[in-house]
């Protein structure tokens, strides 16, 4: 087994998964002699066949299949080190605090930071959640780098003075979540004249911390609970307890029992927005940060569109 090496493993990995020497040699850029001649080495090394053909393609044998498993292994560990030492390389490391409101901190903030983790393993990213008041203070404080925040109809005025911001554009209509087993569920839109009769789960707050209420344009909504925690919101509309106002950005983010549908209101023009903020010298960290955010948003056209 000593005599095994890298190439020869990343080879029989190949073999392994095209499913045939010719398209192993193709994906790797080799000849088809020398994937054979590497497969053959690796059976020397080991003592036992690895593969064995069938009338369309090889297939692994018991060694082979032992092999791959140890050697998928091997190929995921150098890939990380390879990827840690770049890291290091690019002097990105060391730790990012970033803070972001509930919204944007489950549906905009994780692939975010897989991207960025993957960019840049040496870099330790914390993620604070709460509200964006909240957020500019510890941004002031110098607590965290990087505040995801709110603004628009609605929110909070904030001091922006010698910081620095960038637009993200997440493509967020508003509409409400319902149980799977609501009538609103088989449909894409609804009107408002739809929601006068429903129930109403709304966020509470002890602090200044903004929370949605009932549809804004209805005048006497029916307010069923009341909850700072969006996971118990979500909770209760799982159990058909009520509706709840909710982001299109946060769509994707609603538990099993739960659907998002798009509110159709005339009346009401929402104008907000999410931010990117961070101190006026903004450290390497904090830019990759920003790139990784804005490498995963939908394209202008996607933006337009309604979540699936």
């Amino acid at each position: 087994m000593s005599e095994v090496t890298l190439v020869g493993l990343r080879v029989v990995v190949e073999v392994a998964r095209r499913g045939s020497f010719t398209s192993a040699a193709e994906a790797l850029g080799y000849t088809q002699s020398a994937v054979s001649r590497q497969v053959s080495a690796a059976e020397r090394a080991v003592g036992s066949p690895l593969f064995e053909r069938r009338a369309r393609g090889v297939q692994p044998t018991a060694a082979g299949e032992i092999l791959l498993r140890h050697a998928r292994k091997v190929l995921a560990h150098l890939e990380a080190a390879e990827l840690e030492v770049a890291g290091l390389r690019d002097r990105i490391a060391g730790r990012l605090v970033v803070g972001a409101y509930p919204t944007a901190a489950a549906a905009l903030l994780p692939q975010a930071i897989a991207r960025l983790r993957a960019a840049h393993p040496a870099l330790t990213v914390r993620l604070w959640e709460s509200g964006s008041p909240t957020q500019m203070r510890r941004l002031r404080a110098r607590r965290i780098e990087v505040a995801v925040v709110a603004v628009g109809d609605g929110l909070p005025d904030y001091d922006f003075t010698g910081l620095r911001t960038e637009a993200v554009r997440t493509g967020s209509g508003l509409g409400v979540a319902v149980s799977i087993d609501h009538p609103f569920a088989e449909r894409d839109e609804v009107d408002t004249h739809d929601l006068a009769d429903q129930v109403w789960i709304v966020g509470t707050s002890k602090e200044d911390e903004p929370q949605f209420g009932a549809w804004p344009t209805l005048a006497h909504p029916t307010i069923g609970y009341g909850t700072p925690s969006w996971q118990t919101r979500l909770g209760l509309v799982a159990a058909g307890l009520g509706v709840s106002v909710l982001p299109g950005l946060a769509a994707g983010t609603v538990p099993r029992g739960v659907t998002w549908v798009r509110v159709r209101d005339t009346a009401f023009v929402r104008r907000r927005e999410t931010l990117l903020v961070t101190d006026g010298d903004r450290s390497a960290a904090a830019s990759a940060f920003i790139r990784a955010v804005r490498d995963g948003l939908p394209t202008p056209a996607e933006a337009t569109e309604p979540p699936s």
